[in-house]
């Protein structure tokens, strides 16, 4: 079976539909499926329900979506970088289910895992549990939370082989790995791509089985989502403006 594909519209060609949930893998702008998340938004489906950390910054990732309305709702648990979700989510025109970031996590692997609920004591007595069943084990409150399962995961690898195996770099690995179990098909965008057999078993960390398709997309521009600078020591003593 050959898993790889030319480029990411042949790698989405009839996975695509309106009114679809998407997990996109990445934490902040690293790890991020940029190349197939642009080709997403080239095919204009729309009404998407899009599971992801975060939803990328201005002009960058997920945001192209945004800036085409093309995402219906977000499920998520980070969205501070980004004004244009901001702006649409308080003039109603994007929904938002909020999560905390672990229980984001763990709703992914559970996801991937076929448990359909857990309980944790995150959010008891919060917003977080509207509408949510509650129940006591040992003397302490638990919240219940739904495992979460896509039509389609997006999720970029450092590495990978052309039987799907692959493996994620870093801060990468936060929700690509779990993403990659959690959807009816995952399409992975990998930067080196190697014969099978080339990757040793004991670095992979998504098997191949979990990966449907795979388009190699050569090395990602390693974005910086927020730049900080200081004057160095050098030149601060010297009084050197930089």
């Amino acid at each position: 079976m050959n898993k790889v594909y030319p480029d990411a519209k042949s790698a989405l060609a009839g996975l695509l539909k309106d009114g679809m949930t998407i997990m996109s893998g990445g934490f902040g702008l690293c790890g991020i499926a940029e190349t197939l998340s642009d080709a997403i938004r080239d095919s204009g489906v729309k009404d998407l329900t899009v599971i992801s950390n975060n939803a990328g910054v201005d002009g960058i990732g997920l945001s192209r979506l945004l800036e085409t309305r093309q995402i219906r709702k977000m499920i998520s648990s980070y969205v501070g970088e980004n004004k244009l979700f901001a702006q649409q989510y308080l003039a109603g025109e994007l929904e938002l289910e909020f999560c905390p970031q672990g229980t984001l996590a763990e709703r992914i692997r559970a996801g991937g895992a076929g448990i359909p609920a857990f309980f944790t004591k995150t959010g008891v007595g919060t917003l977080v549990a509207e509408g949510k069943e509650v129940r006591e084990f040992d003397g302490e409150k638990y919240l219940m939370e739904r495992g979460l399962f896509a039509d389609l995961a997006i999720v970029h690898a450092w590495k990978g082989d052309t039987a799907g195996n692959l493996v994620y770099r870093k801060t990468a690995r936060n929700f690509n790995p779990m993403m990659a179990t959690a959807a009816k098909v995952t399409v992975a965008e990998v930067e080196h791509l190697l014969p099978a057999g080339q990757i040793d078993p004991d670095h992979i960390h998504t098997p191949g089985i979990f990966v449907k398709r795979i388009v190699h997309v050569g090395t990602a521009l390693k974005r910086i989502e927020q730049r900080t600078v200081r004057k160095r020591e050098a030149a601060a003593a010297a009084g050197e403006e930089v």
